[in-house]
């Protein structure tokens, strides 16, 4: 039987233009992009997690675009409120079950109700839903990091583990978590340059001759047309960007700008979070993933940081404070959003940035830290590609339909991904 890898196929033509039907193959494409989108950049998605919510007196917005008032909370965003949408008062039905911390945040990109005792089940979170779709035209179908470890214990009936994961491959599969840089950094460039880092032609022609050796000689002549015709569409929008009538996409960096992080885990938390950062821009700006969850820590985290001069209290009991040392944790914390934000947007593709093409989602499993999960706390920063309108503030603490699944319901559909319903919800988030 002849071997034919599809997906490297996909990964070179799939993003233009779909695979030609051959008679003597049963391989279609199932990808009908239109060939206007063969010089846009891609859209990425990424959720950013902070356990144990806010300071419950500052973390709000108000207003519009440049004349957008910040909480102290958000302040590091000032730069970027023109492309933040600020959301209030949704929340997650089956996060008021079970207990708290757990139950508040295995189900947080899901919205799927939560096994207790010694079973581990959840959903499928959004950013996997997005990966089995969209993964398949990049090297690494999603990336999820950490910054502290999983916890093995149980709290209440229900396992901690619910609060170490908020990215479900299945429900009763949480993603690996990766939490040393040097291991994420290998993951993303320890082999050679993706294919789609290259021509499109070219990223596809090894597998192109072994496909033409397997099929019909009327199927080669219409694979031999098919790839000049692939060639010339690519010679004409390398043209068009040369004198400035398009921009033709290529990932902006064919290897890494910063060297390998050190082996293990770095002692000083900041280092730690920033290095995860950055592994999260090289990997959307070298298009070598375009899915990505990272965790700050955990819900009920026992983090300390003596980079801030935080050093008396762990994250978790220092919540149930409303201090300046509180806001202080908060506001660092709001920072790595912001500095993945200032990268991405200092990253142009074509008349946009890599942040326009993008949606950051920064979210807790609470508001504050008494365990208030009535409400959740949510901005996006980015404008997914054009499709998503910010410099607003949304409200829906008083509307019918408030719950998170309605929120991710609409943001798949800004990927393509249109499901009649998602974990609680059967119905879009008007307005967004």
């Amino acid at each position: 039987m002849h071997q034919f890898s599809r997906r490297t196929l996909l990964r070179g033509v799939g993003g233009s233009m779909a695979l030609p039907w051959l008679e003597s193959l049963s391989v279609w494409a199932n990808d009908q992009t239109p060939l206007r989108q063969a010089s846009e950049a891609p859209r990425r998605f990424a959720v950013l997690f902070a356990g144990n919510g806010f300071h419950k007196d500052h973390w709000w917005a108000r207003g519009a675009g440049t004349e957008m008032a910040l909480g102290q909370v958000l302040a590091p965003l000032q730069a970027h409120r023109e492309k933040v949408l600020f959301i209030r008062g949704l929340y997650n039905e089956q996060a008021l079950k079970g207990n708290i911390h757990s139950s508040q945040t295995g189900n947080l990109l899901s919205g799927a109700p939560l096994a207790s005792g010694g079973e581990i089940r959840s959903g499928t979170s959004i950013d996997q839903v997005l990966a089995q779709t969209h993964g398949r035209s990049t090297k690494v179908p999603s990336l999820v990091l950490g910054c502290e470890k999983s916890n093995p214990s149980v709290h209440k009936n229900y396992s901690m583990l619910y609060s170490s994961h908020i990215s479900w491959s299945s429900p009763t599969t949480p993603t690996p978590l990766e939490l040393y840089p040097a291991l994420a950094f290998d993951r993303l460039f320890r082999d050679t340059a993706d294919a789609g880092d290259r021509s499109v032609l070219d990223a596809v022609l090894e597998d192109a001759r072994r496909l033409r050796s397997g099929v019909s000689r009327s199927d080669q002549q219409k694979l031999d047309e098919y790839l000049n015709s692939v060639r010339e569409v690519e010679q004409r929008i390398e043209r068009a960007g040369t004198r400035g009538e398009l921009q033709g996409w290529r990932p902006t960096l064919e290897k890494p700008d910063i060297p390998r992080p050190a082996d293990g885990i770095p002692q000083d938390i900041g280092e730690h979070m920033r290095l995860m950062c950055d592994i999260l821009v090289l990997a959307f700006q070298t298009d070598t993933t375009r899915i990505c969850t990272l965790k700050l820590n955990n819900d009920h985290s026992a983090l300390r940081f003596p980079n801030l001069g935080v050093d008396y209290m762990i994250h978790h009991l220092l919540s149930h404070q409303e201090s300046d040392d509180w806001l202080k944790v908060n506001q660092f914390f709001v920072q790595q959003l912001a500095y993945i934000a200032d990268r991405l947007d200092a990253i142009q593709e074509g008349e946009k940035t890599a942040l326009d093409n993008s949606m950051l989602m920064f979210c807790s499993s609470m508001l504050t830290g008494s365990h208030n999960a009535g409400q959740l706390p949510v901005i996006l920063v980015g404008r997914g590609g054009g499709s998503l309108e910010t410099g607003r503030t949304l409200d829906y603490l008083d509307q019918p339909n408030r719950k998170m699944c309605s929120l991710y319901l609409s943001l798949l559909d800004k990927f393509g991904v249109h499901l009649e319903e998602f974990g609680d919800s059967r119905e879009r988030l008007p307005g967004v």
